[in-house]
C-alpha cells in the first residue's frame, strides 16, 4: 500500500472506526424501524429501533471508536448527547414524512443529517478530558 494511503488511514481512523460502528448502528436501527413500523406506529417503532441501537453504539463507541474505558459519566454524556441527537431525529422523521417522503424511506435523509451531528457530540464525550 502507498504510503501516502497509509498515512491518511491513520490520520482518520477514529473516523472510520466511527462510520463503521455508525453503519451497524444505523443498520439495527433501520431494521428494527422496518420490522415494527409494520405492527405499531411510526415514531414508535423509530424510537425503539433507536433504543436498542443506542445500547450497541455506546459500546461500541467506547472500546471500538474512541479506544475509551466505558464510565458511567461518559455513559451519562453518551445519554445526552444521543437525547439531543434523538430529538434532531424525531422533529427531521416528522418534516420528511410531512414533506410526503414514504415511511420506509424518510429515516435516510434524517441520518444523512443527523449522523455528522452526532459525531461532534459523542466524540466530545469521549475526547473531553471534563467528562
Amino acid at each position: 500500500m502507498n504510503i501516502n494511503i497509509k498515512l491518511l488511514l491513520l490520520k482518520y481512523q477514529e473516523l472510520l472506526r466511527f462510520i463503521i460502528v455508525g453503519v451497524l448502528a444505523t443498520a439495527i436501527h433501520y431494521g428494527i424501524y422496518i420490522l415494527l413500523n409494520l405492527i405499531m406506529v411510526s415514531w414508535l417503532a423509530y424510537s425503539i429501533g433507536y433504543g436498542i441501537s443506542f445500547l450497541f453504539n455506546f459500546y461500541l463507541s467506547s472500546v471500538f471508536t474512541f479506544k475509551a474505558k466505558a464510565s458511567i459519566k461518559k455513559g451519562i454524556g453518551f445519554g445526552i448527547s444521543h437525547g439531543i441527537n434523538y430529538l434532531l431525529h424525531i422533529v427531521l422523521l416528522s418534516l420528511f414524512l410531512k414533506l410526503g417522503i414514504k415511511e420506509e424511506f424518510a429515516p435516510i435523509p434524517v441520518f444523512a443529517i443527523a449522523i455528522p451531528v452526532n459525531f461532534v457530540l459523542v466524540r466530545f464525550v469521549f475526547k473531553s478530558g471534563k467528562i
